[in-house]
């Protein structure tokens, strides 16, 4: 079945997947079934590059929030299902920003103050998982490195297409981009099931194609 640019299978067992490739979805605008905040620019548009064609879902704005940038975290999350336990993954270029080039991954979200998000960042070369408790954003120390590590040092291409993927099982997060398992790491403060979605950050200016969900 093929709806607005998305596809569903439903498994024997109960796992629901399904890809959002945005490609039946209306340009100018976000896709039905998405909300977007806090007062960003979210928005379906036209990319010769696009993973899959025509149209990626991006968030174009270039505000940078004046003299609090790190609260500025534009998000689209997807309203139709929680998902406690799965696979989450998209694929994601970041194209401009001066204080952030950033795309990431939400899951277990109950509100903007409370979720978890896996993000790859082109300016620090870093990807990171944190968790965003009470507003407060904090990074998940990676499993089996010293305390308080902040995720791990690897290549993130700007202007090119790279997947970046979260499976979560549990207390257990294993991160993995181009198809290669990076690091892990534990954490237990939102254990219940939530929505999913899509982060950036300050004023980077990032596209996505492929949103793919496994989970239940």
């Amino acid at each position: 079945m093929k709806t607005l640019g998305w596809l569903m299978s439903l498994a024997l067992w109960g796992t629901v997947t399904q890809t959002f490739n945005f490609d039946s979805a209306k340009p100018g605008s976000a896709p039905p079934g998405w909300t977007v905040t806090p007062n960003p620019q979210w928005e379906i548009l036209k990319d010769p590059t696009a993973p899959s064609q025509p149209y990626v879902f991006a968030q174009i704005s270039n505000d940078a929030g004046g003299d609090a940038p790190d609260a500025r975290c534009p998000l689209a999350i997807l309203n139709e299902r929680d998902v406690k336990d799965g696979d989450l993954s998209v694929k994601v270029k970041p194209v401009a920003g001066k204080e952030e080039r950033a795309g990431g991954l939400v899951f277990r979200y109950r509100d903007p103050d409370n979720y978890y998000v896996v993000r790859a960042n082109a300016l620090e070369n870093s990807i990171v998982v944190y968790k965003v408790e009470d507003g407060k954003r904090t990074a998940l120390a990676t499993r089996g490195v010293r305390p308080k590590s902040y995720g791990v040092t690897h290549p993130v291409p700007v202007n090119q297409w790279s997947v970046l993927k979260v499976q979560f099982y549990g207390p257990k997060f294993s991160v993995y981009f181009n198809h290669r398992r990076l690091f892990e790491v534990l954490d237990s403060t939102f254990r219940q099931p939530g929505k999913v979605g899509l982060w950036t950050r300050a004023d980077g200016i990032t596209y996505f194609d492929d949103f793919r969900i496994a989970g239940k």
